[in-house]
C-alpha cells in the first residue's frame, strides 16, 4: 500500500485526475481501449467534475461501478444516477456505461443478467475504492451473510448483497474481479478515515474488515489518496 496525501481535497482531486487521465491514455494507446471502475458517495464528485473535462478520447473508455444500491437510476441514493450527472458530461459523456441495474423483483434476481453485461469485461485499467467507517469497500459489508462469497477466490464477477447496518439491496463485484486491474485506488477524504485505514493496515482479518483484501493486496498495489479535508 502506497499513501498518498494532499492538503485538501481539491489538490487531491486534481492530482488524482491527472493520474487517471494517464491511465486512460495508456489504455486506449496500447489497447485501443480504456476500462475505469468507480465508486459512488459524496467522495469522488469533486474527482468527477475534474475528469469529465479531460480532453481524452471518451468514446474508446467505458465505465462501470464497483457497486451500487439496487435502485433505478430515478432515485436520488442511485450511484448510477450520480455519476451520469457528474461524471458523464461534458468530453466524458461520450463514454461508454455499464449499469449495475436491472428491473427485477430482487436483485438476486437480477445478478444472472448483470453477469451477462460484464461477462466480456477484460482487465480493468484502474479500480477507484471508497470505505466505510466499519472497513467495507464496494458493497463487501462486513455485516452481511455473503460476505465470505464476496471475499472467496472463486467468487462470480458480481453479487448480490444484503447489509445489514447499511440500507437497500446491494450489486457489488466480487474481491477477485476488482483485483483484475491494472492500477487499484483507494479514495479517502476525512481525518476519521484514516483513523479506520491504520486499524486495516493492523490485521489481516478480510472478514471483520473488507478493504483489508486490498490493502495487503500486492498486485496491483494499493495507492491510497487521501486528504484530511
Amino acid at each position: 500500500m502506497q499513501l498518498h496525501q494532499y492538503a485538501d481535497s481539491n489538490e487531491l482531486n486534481q492530482d488524482f485526475a491527472n493520474r487517471l487521465i494517464a491511465i486512460l491514455r495508456d489504455a486506449i494507446a496500447k489497447r485501443g481501449a480504456a476500462y475505469l471502475v468507480v465508486s459512488g458517495g459524496r467522495t469522488p464528485q469533486g474527482l468527477f467534475l475534474k475528469l469529465n473535462q479531460a480532453d481524452l478520447d471518451w468514446s474508446k473508455v467505458t465505465i462501470t461501478l464497483a457497486d451500487d444500491r439496487f435502485l433505478p437510476d430515478s432515485e436520488a441514493d442511485s450511484n448510477e444516477r450520480l455519476v451520469k450527472a457528474s461524471l458523464l458530461q461534458q468530453q466524458a459523456g461520450a463514454a461508454t456505461f455499464i449499469s449495475l441495474y436491472a428491473p427485477t423483483a430482487t436483485a438476486e434476481l437480477a445478478v444472472p443478467e448483470l453477469l451477462q453485461r460484464v461477462k466480456n469485461l477484460p482487465t480493468f485499467d484502474a479500480v477507484i475504492l471508497g470505505m466505510g467507517e466499519d472497513g467495507h469497500t464496494a458493497s463487501l459489508f462486513p455485516c452481511s451473510k455473503e460476505i465470505s462469497q464476496g471475499l472467496a477466490l472463486e467468487a462470480p464477477d458480481l453479487l448480490a448483497v444484503n447489509p445489514t447496518t447499511a440500507p437497500y439491496q446491494r450489486i457489488s463485484f466480487s474481491k477477485q474481479r476488482l483485483l483484475n486491474s491494472r492500477a487499484l485506488f483507494l479514495h479517502l477524504v476525512g481525518a476519521s478515515k484514516l483513523t479506520v485505514l491504520e486499524q486495516a493496515q493492523a490485521s489481516q482479518d478480510e472478514l471483520a474488515m473488507p478493504i483489508r483484501a486490498f490493502i495487503h493486496h500486492t498486485v496491483p498495489e494499493l495507492a491510497v489518496m487521501f486528504a484530511a479535508k
